[in-house]
């Protein structure tokens, strides 16, 4: 029982303590803004969120990005699995269905992009597809007063591509865009 309770401790400063000590001094070496959680600044050196977990930016001028049934706590993240036949998970898309085209009058129920309406598995998702981004942009223009060109520009620059060329869908990160909206 003793050597049991021994091997206990042992693993426990190896695996607890010593081993996520030694991978936390290796990310802060090898990739330091990735292990200090990817944080983003505007020009001012104000620290404005990271570029890894979403935000929710309601104001007509800014990109708009996925709905997050967590409101974004990345403490709580996850969300809710609902099947697409869940009569709650209809009647929430429906809802921001609604919402989305008040708030984008030019836009036709059938070409709102799924992302805009439904939330990701963490309910932190910091990207928009391409098309989610394009289908905002004349209401972003008519609130900031800037050509639809300009933001259709800024939008190709802020293109991510799929992950190692593989996996994923071409992305826009929102809160790196809205930041470079602030810019111009």
């Amino acid at each position: 029982m003793l050597k049991s309770i021994r091997l206990v401790f042992v693993l426990l400063v190896i695996c607890g303590l010593a081993y996520p000590l030694l991978l936390t001094g290796v990310s802060q070496v090898i990739m330091p803004a990735k292990a200090e959680g990817s944080l983003l600044e505007n020009k001012a050196g104000e620290l404005i969120g990271s570029r890894l977990i979403g935000q929710s930016f309601t104001d007509p001028g800014y990109f708009h990005g996925r709905v997050s049934s967590i409101n974004y706590d990345a403490a709580g993240s996850g969300t809710p699995n609902y099947s697409p036949s869940n009569k709650e998970m209809i009647e929430r898309t429906k809802s921001e269905m609604v919402k989305f085209l008040e708030e984008n009058p030019t836009v036709k129920q059938s070409e709102i992009p799924a992302d805009l309406v439904t939330n990701s598995g963490s309910g932190l998702d910091p990207n928009i597809s391409i098309q989610g981004a394009d289908i905002q942009v004349p209401r972003i223009a008519k609130e900031r007063g800037i050509s639809e060109e300009r933001l259709y520009d800024l939008i190709n620059t802020h293109k991510e591509g799929r992950s190692l060329g593989l996996f994923g869908e071409p992305r826009i990160n929102v809160l790196e865009i809205n930041i470079a909206l602030d810019e111009l």
